[in-house]
């Protein structure tokens, strides 16, 4: 695992010190959670804080929080944010994909809720030299840790053409592919993100569409470069070891791949027999986990999409530990 060091408030200086981000459905993902004085939370995506400190604002006095995140830079920003909590808050860099033996490390077990707020941050968006957005010309890099090998400049570079036309199509639902896994090829090296931007520009049929037709491949290689769809299975199948009874689950995502697997995973883990219909006895000896709370995805109201737009896209979805 990455660094497990706790953070007692590590100060910036320069404009990231001040980077901006408005937590999405924020009091309702508070009161999902169900945060009490004295509870114990984890925040497996703690970002620059935004959650986290309404969590503590809310389970104080006597709670804590054990937050994580892999990107150090926006760990740097929650250090300071949350600092005048002193012992009540512990901050980890890491992947979520190690929640059990971070919360057994930190004797962080059982909890009273976890969240996952997924997708990319407003700092990592908006940092130019990060390669997220195709707003700016930069490395093509998307790595959310630096210790990461794999960045998205790999991929372009020296991925086969129907491997990056496969991950294009299952990570970004991009319908022309194959189309872009071609013009890469053919024109690579590929070195920034305006390089990649202008590739697709250019290819015939791509400059329609109420998105800008690169935005399903950023999103695509980011996803691949992060792992994030396989990362976000392994700790899904964690929370219910974590999560004590009565513990609330609660996840926010922003894609259609992310709303889907939480979904599935949720509605299979608030079932007994998971064996096929055409089986005429149960073999899996599978009992629910979780219960549903909402069996239909919370979305921001008008009012906060109009204050946020980055929150248009996002589902929040909550299950209780039984």
């Amino acid at each position: 695992m990455a660094d497990q060091r706790r953070h007692r408030g590590s100060y910036l200086e320069g404009p990231q010190a001040a980077a901006p981000h408005t937590p999405v459905l924020l009091q309702t993902t508070v009161e999902l959670l169900q945060v009490r004085p004295g509870g114990r939370l984890v925040d497996c995506t703690v970002g620059t804080g935004g959650h986290a400190e309404a969590i503590l604002q809310h389970c104080s006095p006597g709670g804590s929080l054990l937050g994580i995140d892999a990107d150090p830079k926006a760990l740097d920003i929650a250090g300071q944010r949350l600092a005048h909590y002193g012992q009540a808050v512990t901050l980890v860099n890491d992947n979520f994909k190690h929640l059990e033996d971070i919360c057994r490390a930190h004797d962080f077990y059982p909890v009273d809720g976890i969240l996952l707020d997924l997708g990319i941050s407003s700092l990592q968006l908006d940092d130019r030299e990060r390669g997220f957005s195709f707003r700016f010309d930069a490395p093509l890099d998307m790595r959310f840790s630096p210790d990461q090998s794999t960045t998205a400049a790999k991929i372009v570079n020296s991925f086969a053409e129907k491997d990056i036309a496969a991950l294009l199509r299952e990570y970004g639902e991009e319908r022309h592919s194959r189309l872009i896994a071609h013009r890469i090829v053919a024109i690579r090296p590929i070195k920034t993100t305006l390089d990649l931007v202008n590739a697709i520009e250019r290819l015939p049929g791509m400059t329609s569409g109420r998105i800008h037709p690169a935005t399903r491949t950023f999103q695509a290689l980011r996803i691949a470069v992060n792992r994030e769809m396989e990362n976000l299975e392994e700790v899904l199948n964690q929370t219910v070891r974590v999560l004590g009874k009565g513990g609330r689950l609660v996840v926010i995502s922003y894609h259609s791949l992310e709303d889907r697997l939480v979904k599935h995973f949720m509605q299979e883990e608030s079932r007994g027999c998971l064996c096929r219909p055409d089986v005429p006895v149960c073999t899996c000896a599978h009992t629910p986990s979780l219960r549903l709370v909402n069996r239909k995805a919370i979305t921001p109201s008008e009012t906060e999409e109009r204050e946020n737009p980055r929150s248009r896209s996002a589902k929040l979805r909550v299950a209780e530990r039984i």
